[in-house]
């Protein structure tokens, strides 16, 4: 069978469920950042790869999916160590994007964007810092679910910026993804309050092509996120996931000066030269951004906004290109990673023949609320 390159070269890594649930029959895919006992964990890069030994045991988001019958049938390439929303590796290869095979699949969960985009498994685990299964969920038409910070546990997950990291989730369609979802949370909630007000951020909608913008619903009532001080949400971002990367990551990349790819290596050389006074500027504006969010959505209440600026890039996009699409993704990701919430990219319209996913963010621990309007929007 056709792997789309979705998958570790060389890997083997399978597992039968451990128990029966709300998964039987399903089957699933991890990405190379999340531990599946008895195999190594790579990261996306090779000296990294080469560092480690099998893991003893499953990450807690791997183990909660066998737990309740799903299979798993693989582990997926990510971008090197997460840092990326592109969906390239220059030592394991970019993975096709199913849908629109001259373009990029999106990242850094692109193996396991593309492994359920190609119908290879049913659902599939990823990580998501500042939107790296939202954006490769949009690149590739299927759902992709950014649960709160702190809902589903990170034992097991290479760090990367971990006050932004969470482990998300992938599927083709919204009845398999709250199930999953549910799994993931270890949720018994019953009955959540349901999503009854909309509001769609304008300054948002206005990040995106224009072309793109037009295509996405933009529900309930308008609202304006950043105030014109968009800049001021993606340098904060930059810089306090860049303080957390260099406190993750720092040592062993100065210690062992591994070998990272060409778009890669500035990423990482930004974030070790951030300094204490930068982090202490814009830590108070992070704290800001997040209790507007928080008193915005209440419980019931929800926000729209593009997924990505507009569909998926063409495989050879110059470096401008690039730039421009990874600083607005940045700054529309950043509103949920700022505050912790929970998010969900729904694949709700097409341009030019290539997918495009809105945006459904809701209030902190609201992720089952969220789950349950995907469905509720699939069968509308």
């Amino acid at each position: 069978m056709h792997d789309y390159g979705a998958y570790l070269p060389g890997s083997d890594c399978r597992a039968e469920p451990t128990g029966c649930g709300a998964l039987h029959g399903l089957s699933f895919a991890v990405k190379d950042l999340i531990d599946v006992a008895g195999h190594v964990t790579g990261g996306g890069n090779p000296d990294w790869a080469a560092a480690q030994r099998p893991a003893s045991s499953h990450a807690a988001a791997v183990a909660r999916l066998l737990a309740n019958g799903a299979r798993l049938r693989g582990k997926t390439i990510t971008d090197e160590l997460a840092f990326s929303l592109e969906g390239e590796n220059a030592h394991y290869g970019t993975p096709l994007n199913p849908r629109c095979p001259d373009r990029l699949p999106g990242g850094s969960s692109s193996g396991s964007a593309v492994a359920v985009a190609a119908g290879l498994v049913d659902l599939a685990l990823g990580t998501d810092t500042g939107g790296s299964v939202r954006v490769p969920a949009s690149f590739c038409g299927i759902y992709g679910f950014r649960p709160s910070h702190g809902r589903v546990p990170l034992d097991g997950v290479i760090p990367f910026a971990p006050s932004y990291d969470t482990v998300g989730l992938f599927a083709r369609n919204a009845r398999h993804l709250a199930a999953a979802g549910r799994v993931l949370l270890h949720s018994e909630m019953a009955n959540p309050v349901p999503i009854t007000r909309v509001y769609h951020a304008v300054d948002a909608y206005a990040l995106a092509e224009p072309a793109a913008a037009a295509m996405l619903p933009r529900l309930g009532e308008a609202v304006t996120i950043f105030d014109g001080q968009e800049a001021d949400w993606l340098e904060c971002y930059r810089v306090l996931q860049g303080a957390e990367v260099k406190a993750s990551l720092g040592d062993w990349i100065t210690r062992t000066k591994p070998r990272f790819g060409a778009c890669i290596a500035p990423r990482f050389a930004d974030a070790l030269a951030i300094s204490t006074e930068q982090v202490g500027y814009w830590q108070p504006h992070r704290a800001r951004y997040a209790a507007r969010l928080q008193a915005l959505l209440q419980p019931g209440c929800a926000l729209v906004l593009p997924s990505t600026p507009g569909p998926a890039m063409a495989l050879n996009s110059d470096g401008p290109a690039r730039g421009a699409f990874y600083r607005a993704a940045l700054c529309l990701t950043s509103i949920a990673g700022h505050a912790g919430l929970p998010a969900l990219s729904l694949p709700l319209a097409e341009l030019a023949g290539c997918p495009l996913g809105l945006s459904i963010i809701a209030g902190p621990g609201q992720d089952e609320a969220l789950l349950a309007f995907a469905v509720a929007q699939a069968l509308s």
